[in-house]
């Protein structure tokens, strides 16, 4: 028999009880080796995109994409590891000082027009889908409004309707719906910790593409002529009776990345008119690393 006295469980409670529920179905590791993939991948995509090639061609493996992933989530993880401790505190302030029925429903106002606004946005992509803007403040305005709105569900200041139940059968509604709130809030952070992931890829192609000149120095050999037209790189006929069948030598390449059987080189310096040589790693070409031209 439950004892009367017995204070009511709090939001953490509920939530501490979801998520150990969670983690019994859901194996922490794979789901963290999915994750780092999954980021590491859109991170990737993004940023050689940048140089036109398809990060499928590329030939990564699993652990390389997973190894490109925390640089990506550094900055999301430090906004929602801070947001939370805020958050923390927030409700540690909340139960010791319940505010008015009135402040209550004012917030549940402001919740509701967050969430309101999410998902207009979200069923108007047609409209405002070519925001730059887009992909970041719906989720997160889905996800702010939805949490906000499932948490008020459980203060003891809510409005009397969302705190009575009609009888014992309708007890199990505010966990419910605090469950799916939580799979609502899981999804938006998904889908703007993606956002940031794919800003960041873009971002450091970008920043490459800037420093180019940084990348490691190639001079490539090769038996026929490659009709570059980007007058950056620098062409060289060889000797006609170079011994290994190469007649043409070319200065000015960078390495962009090796993969698994292609290297990808740019010119070292950018132009509108470059475009990414795939070199094959099979011997039927040459490929020779300069040194930095710094004296030790």
């Amino acid at each position: 028999m439950a004892d009367p006295e017995a204070p009511a469980p709090s939001v953490l409670d509920h939530l501490s009880k979801w998520l150990g529920v969670g983690t019994s179905v859901i194996a922490p590791v794979t789901l963290l080796t999915a994750l780092l993939f999954y980021f590491g991948y859109v991170s990737s995509r993004a940023q050689f995109r940048y140089f036109g090639l398809d990060v499928d061609t590329i030939g990564l493996s699993t652990n390389d994409f997973v190894m490109r992933s925390p640089a990506v989530l550094l900055v999301p993880l430090l906004i929602i590891a801070l947001t939370a401790i805020g958050l923390l505190l927030l409700h540690v302030r909340l139960r010791r000082h319940p505010p008015s029925a009135r402040k209550v429903g004012r917030a549940m106002v402001v919740a509701l027009l967050c969430l309101g606004a999410g998902l207009v946005l979200l069923l108007g992509f047609v409209g405002f889908g070519r925001w730059s803007l887009y992909a970041l403040v719906t989720p997160l305005l889905i996800a702010a409004g939805t949490a906000a709105l499932a948490y008020i569900f459980w203060m003891p200041t809510a409005p009397e309707w969302l705190r009575r139940s009609a009888d014992d059968r309708a007890r199990w509604v505010r966990p419910g719906v605090t469950a799916l709130a939580l799979v609502v809030v899981a999804t938006g952070l998904f889908w703007a910790t993606a956002t940031l992931a794919e800003w960041t890829g873009r971002g450091n192609a970008m920043q490459t593409a800037r420093h180019l000149d940084e990348l490691p120095a190639v001079i490539l050999d090769t038996p026929s002529r490659l009709f570059l037209t980007d007058g950056i790189v620098e062409e060289v006929a060889l000797p006609s009776e170079e011994a290994d069948g190469m007649h043409y030598r070319y200065r000015g390449f960078r390495l962009l990345i090796q993969g698994e059987t292609h290297m990808f080189l740019v010119p070292e310096q950018w132009s509108p008119s470059n475009s990414t040589l795939a070199v094959p790693t099979d011997g039927s070409v040459r490929l020779q690393f300069r040194f930095v031209n710094r004296a030790p």
